[in-house]
């Protein structure tokens, strides 16, 4: 059975969760391959509870579901165990999580160096969350990292943080006139966290390449979007991690090969959070309408979400850098009401028209959005269960969308509820 990926491509917050929870039932494995907490699904169950995941898969939620955090995944121990109370609290079954043992921690002197340098970055700042992601991956790529294994490993545990600290606490101290952290009392609180932790720590390359095997359908998710890559996103305005669809293999341990169907996920109009350059961004009563209708806060940070017209020239960037197959649009409904709607096609940069990503940075922070309009629709669409149901103005839209963006829509969100979707066509 091959494996399928689900990745947003646009900056973010398009609505992974819910197009992960719409597939969990048909699913064995829904895997994490990537991120750590600075990243938020909002998941709404077919009974109207409202769930926010930060670290947790979104498979979580469905019965006989198993949900495995990847090694890809830096992981917050208190902040993996206090989410996993909180939907224990609401009746979930939390029992069934699997995290890889390569899977890297996030330590306090990450967290206490995140929050620090961004802000003496001042106007220069990249917008992070200051969970400590950015200095984490840090030390896993310079070899300085703490693993979930480490937590079954007392001596080796305190081996590592010991040396980290020699270096972690002369630029707390010297650089930031902050206080040291203390060694041994981290070492004394992730033994604590090893003790409920422990028993899920597995390793999680093997178990997903039997399922495989087994004929069982294993769906990957990532933690942000296409344009937060590290290496694909609008750099330096990205994530510290590849949320992209080739990041799903190396997130995971599972083969390239074994992986047929990426579905990216769209919202109808664009959204980030945090800095960066963004062309259609919007400033005016548009703009507010999208972030009030559309509930544009941030999920894990709090903070309202930027909001603008869909940008198809990410989309079809999105759809090169992943190899995406089909989309899920979503939040369609948010476009209800308006007279007509903008699509930006191409950018117009100095003076010279592209239809592809500027090359340099500067040429992004310069591009002016080429807008094509259509026509809108007052009717309300959160009803809608065929595409046929839909408008003929937002069917137009729609099919726009899939002319511009290179890949067919085959699943259209019109409404926050599981159960509030189009299908155009089987994803599974």
């Amino acid at each position: 059975m091959p494996a399928m990926v689900l990745v947003g491509a646009q900056w973010g917050d398009e609505g992974k969760g819910k197009a992960t929870d719409v597939l969990g039932g048909k699913v064995r494995y829904v895997v994490r391959y990537q991120g750590g907490n600075n990243a938020g699904h909002t998941v709404i169950t077919p009974d109207g509870e409202k769930y926010a995941l930060h670290l947790l898969p979104s498979g979580i939620l469905t019965p006989g579901v198993v949900p495995v955090i990847g090694n890809g995944v830096v992981v917050d121990p208190g902040v993996l165990l206090e989410e996993m109370d909180g939907l224990a609290a609401r009746g979930v079954d939390v029992s069934r999580l699997v995290v890889s043992a390569d899977a890297h921690l996030i330590m306090p002197y990450h967290v206490a160096i995140d929050r620090v340098s961004e802000r003496y970055l001042g106007k220069a700042k990249i917008g992070t969350t200051g969970r400590g992601i950015g200095p984490a991956y840090q030390d896993k790529v310079a070899r300085l990292g703490v693993r979930a294994q480490d937590l079954l490993d007392p001596g080796i545990l305190a081996q590592k943080v010991e040396a980290a600290l020699e270096l972690k606490n002369q630029i707390l101290v010297k650089i930031y006139n902050r206080k040291a952290l203390d060694g041994p009392a981290i070492v004394a609180e992730f033994l604590g966290y090893a003790e409920r932790i422990g028993p899920m720590i597995a390793d999680t390359r093997t178990l997903l390449a039997d399922a495989l095997d087994r004929g069982e359908q294993v769906l990957l998710e990532g933690g942000q979007g296409t344009l937060l890559d590290v290496d694909h996103g609008t750099y330096p305005f990205v994530t510290s991690s590849n949320p992209t669809a080739g990041g799903a293999a190396v997130g995971s341990g599972i083969g390239p090969t074994r992986i047929t169907q990426v579905v990216g996920i769209l919202k109808a109009y664009t959204t980030r959070v945090g800095s960066g350059p963004f062309p259609t961004e919007l400033f005016d009563e548009f703009g507010e309408h999208l972030r009030t209708v559309g509930g544009e806060v941030g999920v894990t940070t709090g903070r309202d979400r930027r909001c603008g017209w869909f940008d198809a020239v990410f989309a079809r960037y999105a759809t090169t850098v992943n190899g995406v197959t089909d989309f899920f649009l979503t939040k369609l409904d948010v476009l209800s009401g308006l007279d007509r709607v903008p699509i930006c096609v191409a950018y117009d940069v100095d003076g010279e028209r592209t239809d592809t990503m500027p090359v340099t940075q500067t040429g992004l922070h310069h591009a002016k959005p080429v807008y094509e309009y259509l026509d809108g629709w007052t009717e309300d669409i959160t009803g809608a269960r065929s595409f046929e149901d839909l408008p003929k103005n937002a069917q137009a839209y729609v099919r726009r969308i899939e002319e511009l963006s290179g890949a067919p829509v085959s699943v259209i969100g019109v409404g926050p509820g599981r159960e509030q979707n189009v299908v155009v066509r089987d994803l599974l």
